[in-house]
């Protein structure tokens, strides 16, 4: 069933109308603030009158997108790969639609839960929650001797400087230009990638380690899936940044910086900051309460206000809600890497290089397996470095699997190194 033409080609008409509708539900950019709301809010600051901001989100209706959506839902065949995935898309987009339809209300912290999670959930295989990792990380990288740094960690880097150094290194890899880095004043976060371009804010400060993770998380995961989905010739929508997808898509661009060594305690510790952030929020933390943690927390001034801002995006900034895209993060590198090593284990690394054929979850590229075998779906054209080498990698996957099964509680009882 799941390689007979005529399922094929319904599915695949299914995803064009799907992609229509759903390049319009824009969540990220819906979301954003109006420029000028930080110099205006760090001004009130250091008078010693700060206030959370209040911000005015343009209003949507997608009733005719999500009139689409359902009928997509409604005509897809669940018992195919193909259908099964369209059905989980359209639901997730229908959900995003719903979400932009409420911006500014309490509302949206409810969609933004079903589409990317909360800090109270459990991590995969029923380890701790994803608040409770991200206090673990906070206290690891608060007790880190920052004596023990290399100078080059401590030097800060200019997003322009860095803009031509990510450039030149996209450049090499692809030997021309097909991704462009550019400067933007108004975003958000330090870095967002699309298929052919990436965005810096230009006000932001970097480290010598941004280059490495930058290169390896949004270019070599972001822009690469984007790229690649873009030659699918059935789904289309492989090439959209889809909600349910964000999970894998940030775990997987996580874990490339680990697999590649440029992830650094510092990093996780802002990964894990903005997790207890969103937690902070949604127990009544306002913006101010916010942005103060970010402040004690060691961030500057201007810092802390792009990641409370990222808190909350299309909330009210009075407490009681939150944009909960952030806690993802620890979540989909624990879900990444734990298929990665059950990859390994099964015999299944292909698996691993058909994730980058687009932006799919960890169940759609298990989905898919008969659909990349029968060559309905194309394996990924560009691939990040790392996993070109499959040799290195399965040897790191192979010590991970075996490593796991040493318990560092029971060295300490019997004596610690001493006999190492």
């Amino acid at each position: 069933m799941a390689g007979r033409a005529p399922d094929i080609a319904h599915h695949a008409a299914l995803d064009a109308r799907l992609v229509r509708v759903a390049r319009d539900i824009r969540v990220l950019a819906l979301v954003s603030w109006p420029a000028g709301m930080e110099q205006d809010f760090l001004a009130a600051f250091a008078r010693g009158d700060a206030r959370p901001p209040k911000v005015a989100y343009r209003r949507v209706d997608f009733s005719e997108a999500r009139a689409e959506l359902d009928a997509v839902i409604r005509e897809a065949d669940p018992c195919h790969p193909l259908g099964q995935y369209l059905i989980d898309s359209a639901r997730s987009w229908a959900t995003a639609a719903r979400m932009c339809e409420v911006l500014g209300t309490h509302r949206v912290t409810a969609y933004s839960t079903e589409l990317y999670g909360a800090p109270n959930e459990t991590l995969p295989g029923n380890g701790p929650t994803t608040r409770e990792a991200a206090q673990h990380f906070i206290s690891i990288a608060d007790e880190l001797d920052h004596g023990l740094l290399a100078p080059s960690e401590t030097v800060r880097i200019s997003a322009t400087a860095l803009r031509l150094q990510l450039q030149g290194d996209l450049d090499d890899y692809f030997n021309g230009r097909v991704i462009e880095v550019v400067l933007d004043p108004d975003l958000i976060a330090k870095a967002a990638a699309g298929a052919t371009r990436i965005r810096l804010r230009s006000c932001a400060g970097f480290s010598d380690y941004d280059r490495g993770q930058l290169l390896q998380h949004e270019a070599f995961v972001h822009s690469l899936t984007a790229l690649n989905g873009r030659e699918q010739p059935v789904l289309a929508s492989l090439s959209l940044a889809s909600p349910r997808t964000t999970a894998t898509q940030e775990g997987l661009a996580t874990f490339a910086e680990q697999i590649t060594g440029t992830i650094d305690i510092g990093r996780m510790k802002r990964i894990s900051l903005r997790i207890e952030a969103v937690s902070m929020a949604l127990d009544g933390a306002d913006f101010v309460d916010v942005f103060r943690y970010f402040l004690d927390a060691g961030q500057t001034p201007h810092e802390s206000f792009a990641s409370a801002q990222r808190i909350f995006r299309g909330v009210p900034t009075t407490g009681g809600s939150a944009f909960t895209k952030d806690a993802v993060y620890l979540r989909g590198l624990v879900g990444v890497h734990t298929f990665f090593r059950w990859a390994l284990r099964e015999r299944k690394l292909a698996l691993c290089r058909d994730l980058f054929a687009g932006k799919m979850t960890l169940a759609d590229v298990q989905r898919f397996e008969p659909m990349f075998d029968a060559g309905v779906l194309v394996p990924p054209r560009w691939l990040p470095p790392w996993l070109t080498r499959t040799s290195g990698l399965a040897g790191m996957l192979a010590f991970s699997l075996f490593a796991n099964r040493i318990r560092l509680d029971s060295v300490a009882s019997e004596g610690g190194f001493l006999d190492f």
